[in-house]
């Protein structure tokens, strides 16, 4: 039987808890920090464990250097959505909420479901996450900003425009910091020409898509990426009385959502076969929402189905099936958009 490790990331510490084969607990607190990953492993390595579990939940980015680092010692690490952990714990009538008590109810997920590894992105994909997740965020403070500036006094309008202009100025820095990343690395770039011949996929939504699915394989089912995008059905029946429409889940990346909304707008309002999506559905007597949260889980199913078979072959290799993918209509779930 193999040791667990259940770790609680916050910003400044990591709370751990080690489950032994036998049934005892040992816990820890280290810095989240260079110097606290090499407390934590020498704290291992005096318990002799082997064989390790590590699981952790997917808390902002503060959890990445130590999955990183664990991953690089040899390590087993799962990242779980903490939707899961949280789910676990009420089905486990856990009560209590504490760090050292959530540590705990990771590792006994990760003993109970064995959860998938995770594997460690490439640098360029590190990157290019983090770079998109920049540009988000200013393009966050622009949206703010803009705001302030239409109930602003004249006494602070100056400093906000000033303020507009130096983010204007970011978001063109990192948009192009952007497009140098993936023009730099092969695989990035072969993967963002294999997006682009997707007619509604344009320059700004490209590089979410693959800062979510692009780089190396993470999912072998389209299914898998409309979940981790929170793009899949969510059924609500219960007996013969409840009988709710299927809807989003949205249990997923948010971000991934976001920047599929104007592509499906887009997609269903000026080409051909968004068109002859949105007069099949309207034609069923689907509203208007509807259409458009099934054309985003048709975006993904598509950029799926052509990045997938060049994620597991060589460098270079064009796909020539993305029409096929656009005609294929395999999987006909409808639900709310809410």
């Amino acid at each position: 039987m193999k040791h667990v490790l259940g770790i609680d990331v916050a910003k400044t510490k990591l709370d751990v808890v080690l489950l032994f084969p036998d049934g005892r607990c040992h816990t820890k607190e280290v810095d989240n920090t260079a110097a606290g990953f090499a407390v934590l492993s020498a704290w291992l390595a005096k318990r002799a464990v082997v064989d390790l579990h590590v699981g952790m939940e997917a808390t902002g980015t503060y959890w990445e250097a130590v999955a990183e680092y664990l991953v690089d010692a040899g390590h087993r690490v799962s990242v779980v959505n903490p939707a899961q952990i949280k789910d676990f714990g009420g089905a486990s009538l856990v009560r209590t909420k504490t760090d050292k008590v959530d540590a705990r109810l990771i590792a006994r997920f990760c003993l109970a479901q064995n959860p998938e590894p995770w594997s460690v992105p490439s640098p360029a994909l590190r990157e290019l996450r983090a770079l998109v997740a920049r540009r988000e965020a200013l393009i966050g403070m622009r949206t703010q900003e803009h705001n302030r500036l239409l109930v602003a006094r004249e006494v602070v309008r100056e400093g906000i425009e000033a303020h507009l202009t130096q983010l204007e100025k970011g978001i063109t820095e990192v948009e192009a910091a952007i497009h140098r990343k993936i023009d730099q690395d092969p695989d990035l770039r072969n993967q963002r020409g294999l997006l682009d011949s997707i007619p509604g996929l344009g320059e700004k939504t490209i590089p979410i898509l693959l800062s979510h699915i692009g780089g190396e394989p993470r999912f072998t089912k389209a299914k898998q990426v409309a979940a981790y995008a929170g793009l899949d059905p969510r059924q609500h029946e219960s007996g013969s009385s409840v009988r709710g429409k299927p809807r989003l889940s949205k249990i997923g990346h948010s971000a991934l959502r976001k920047a599929l909304y104007m592509p499906a707008m887009v997609t269903i309002t000026k080409t051909g076969w968004g068109k002859a999506f949105r007069d099949r559905l309207a034609a069923a007597g689907k509203p208007s929402m509807v259409i458009i949260g099934a054309m985003m889980r048709k975006l993904i199913h598509v950029a799926f189905g052509v990045l997938k078979p060049v994620l597991s072959l060589s460098k270079g290799r064009a796909n020539p099936s993305t029409q096929r993918f656009m005609e294929l209509d395999s999987d006909n779930s409808i639900y709310e958009y809410r």
